[in-house]
């Protein structure tokens, strides 16, 4: 670049420096011979040089040596005599541009020797530098209040900020601070909004880095830059350094498979030596996230680098209100929006979920022209991001959509009949996503651990639609593959994992596949006999033929209930927990099932609050004196002994 600027310069000056007449060369006996013919008619001396033209008016230049008679022979000759001082500068002008290319490459060779000595960006070595960033104080606006639903996490960390700002309250009575704090969970729970946090809140310099910007394709680089990273740490110590995706460094050693000496790992052995070497490095406090904690190197996880394991989980219910009204707080949000019922809507949603939720929502709201968001907007979007966007335009055949409304009843009246079983929420046959049809169950309350009786009360439910189709059409589709998939899973997960076979006994059956790349073992263990295999699939398939037989008998005794809440789906597409509710109540009464019911004769009384709580609240008890469950109890009393 700077070579062409250069070649650019000397171009236009040779352009404006050359005279726009140019003047013929005149040897001196022809310019003596044109005086003496009376040829000349001025002239102008300017040092050594005469310029001047001819009668024609023809300029010319000649040179001429320092001659006492020229002045006679022109004054005899009647020439217009004029002097010019000498050029002062032609002399250095012509030196500067006799030595300007090679100036100019002295001088871009300098440029490049100091880049790479200072290392600049683009300089070969400056690939050894670091290159986190350092946050200074304002320039990240993300406190410890903008973070909610992981309090245990947050209490964790406000104690290494507390003994930032006042260490001797901690070390008094001889403790130390930990020196490194590793944030572990799933994509999306907050990890690096923590981070971001403790930058707002520390009074201290704060360094952030990607695990992936440790590693180059050059040799040396990683280590390098981690020698780098500290020694900047331990200059403005005390100070914070926070590595993200640490995983992508960090990754157990000895999973290179062929012996050659890893990249990766020279950078692991160098954060290793740094963060608990034989050199102290007190005051730097190395804070790291990863999704990814199982495929962490051991020694990288030891207490003395890192001291604490933090789990950041996914929110309960509580914490998702909390988290969607922060983000709620940052929109035109209407005041009749009710988090809380939003939030109990949306089981196992992450941070990054329930953002993502209300920024649809203000999308939508956006995109319509409302003024603000409101429930329903809310609403719709927890449907979008839970079962997909709806596909109206998609083209159903009248049969297909039947059949579709069949299975989908099938899913609603088996989970609406059976007990122990998550409340029905919707019922659609709108196509979202990948899916002709969905059925919506939520839970009342979180769950951390489910009982056997509601494992097979799920398998049922899943082939809730298969039978129904069977029984209705006489005919089953492939629309069941996924539901069969899954109830085949959870069954084998029922066998061999959580021992719920009263043959196979409470034993573990099958190693979960190793991961070759990280070190662990190649082979595939198997450590049970053929035999037992054997048992393992008959297990299985008992206990999904069993969920066929209770759901056939099932709907077959409730074939009315079946038959009418398709009917309702066919005209209205989507229906909510009411509606079953309705239409069982009004069967059982022998009314029409599509006539309201009165307040008095509703089958689930609106409780105080919400109404999106009303039928998850009266739910089991409709379940328990409405229907028939009789011819049904024995059996479930069975598979649940």
């Amino acid at each position: 670049m700077w070579l062409v600027i250069g070649l650019t310069m000397i171009l236009l000056f040779n352009l404006f420096n050359t005279p726009q007449n140019q003047r013929a060369s005149m040897s001196y006996s022809e310019f003596w011979s044109s005086v003496e013919a009376g040829a000349i008619q001025k002239v102008t001396i300017q040092g050594d040089r005469i310029l001047g033209s001819g009668q024609d008016g023809h300029p010319f230049v000649t040179v001429v040596p320092d001659d006492a008679e020229l002045i006679p022979m022109l004054r005899k000759s009647g020439v217009n005599i004029g002097v010019k001082e000498a050029d002062k500068e032609s002399f250095w002008m012509s030196i500067f541009i006799s030595w300007f290319p090679m100036l100019l490459l002295i001088g871009v060779w300098i440029f490049f020797m100091r880049q790479m000595q200072m290392g600049g960006k683009g300089g070969a070595l400056s690939f050894g530098k670091t290159r986190a960033k350092l946050q200074g104080e304002g320039e990240v606006d993300v406190t410890f209040k903008d973070v909610a639903g992981i309090d245990e996490a947050k209490e964790e960390l406000e104690e290494i900020i507390d003994f930032l700002k006042d260490p001797q309250k901690f070390t008094k009575l001889g403790g130390r601070i930990p020196k490194g704090v590793l944030l572990a969970g799933s994509p999306g729970t907050g990890k690096t909004l923590l981070a971001r946090a403790i930058a707002g809140e520390a009074q201290v310099p704060f360094y952030t880095i990607s695990g992936s910007d440790f590693v180059e394709m050059f040799v040396g680089v990683g280590a390098s830059r981690v020698r780098d990273l500290f020694n900047q740490g331990k200059k403005n110590a005390p100070c914070i350094i926070f590595i993200d995706e640490i995983d992508a460094v960090g990754r157990h050693r000895g999973a290179g498979l062929g012996g050659g000496h890893d990249e990766r790992e020279q950078t692991l052995n160098q954060l290793l030596v740094e963060m608990d070497g034989f050199e102290a490095n007190d005051g730097v406090i190395i804070i790291a996230a990863t999704n990814r904690p199982d495929v962490l190197d051991p020694a990288l996880l030891r207490p003395g680098r890192f001291d604490r394991q933090i789990i950041v989980p996914v929110p309960d219910i509580k914490g998702r209100q909390l988290i969607l009204e922060i983000y709620g707080k940052k929109t035109k949000m209407s005041d009749k929006v009710d988090m809380g019922v939003i939030a109990r809507g949306t089981p196992g949603f992450s941070g990054a979920d329930l953002e993502n939720l209300v920024n649809e929502a203000a999308l939508m709201a956006a995109r319509l022209g409302d003024e603000e968001i409101s429930m329903e907007l809310m609403e719709k979007a927890k449907d979008k991001i839970m079962m997909g966007a709806e596909r109206r335009s998609m083209i159903i055949s009248d049969k297909e959509k039947e059949i579709t409304a069949y299975h989908e009843a099938g899913h609603a009246i088996v989970a609406r009949l059976l007990p122990d079983t998550d409340p029905i929420h919707k019922v659609t046959i709108i196509p979202r996503g990948r899916a002709l049809g969905l059925t919506m169950q939520l839970p009342v309350d979180e769950k951390y651990t489910h009982s056997k009786s509601f494992l097979l009360n799920t398998i049922a439910i899943l082939f809730g639609g298969r039978e129904a189709e069977k029984i209705i059409f006489n005919e089953i589709t492939t629309g069941a593959g996924s539901d069969i998939e899954r109830a085949s899973e959870l069954a084998r997960k029922m066998v061999c994992e959580w021992g719920m076979d009263d043959g196979l006994g409470p034993l573990a059956y099958g190693k979960k596949e190793e991961q070759i790349f990280l070190g662990r073992e190649i082979a595939q263990h198997r450590d049970f006999s053929e035999a037992t295999a054997q048992k393992i699939d008959e297990a299985v398939k008992d206990i999904v033929i069993d969920a066929n037989k209770r759901v056939n008998k099932l709907l077959q005794d409730n074939l009315d209930i079946l038959k009418a809440v398709a009917d309702e789906l066919l005209e209205k597409e989507t229906i909510m927990l009411e509606d079953i509710d309705r239409i069982m109540q009004n069967l059982k009464d022998g009314k029409d099932p599509g006539e309201p019911l009165a307040k008095e004769e509703s089958a689930t009384p609106e409780p105080e609050g919400s109404q999106e709580q009303q039928p998850v609240q009266s739910a089991p008890e409709a379940a328990e004196e409405e229907t028939p469950l009789e011819t049904n109890e024995p059996e479930a009393e069975t598979e649940t002994a």
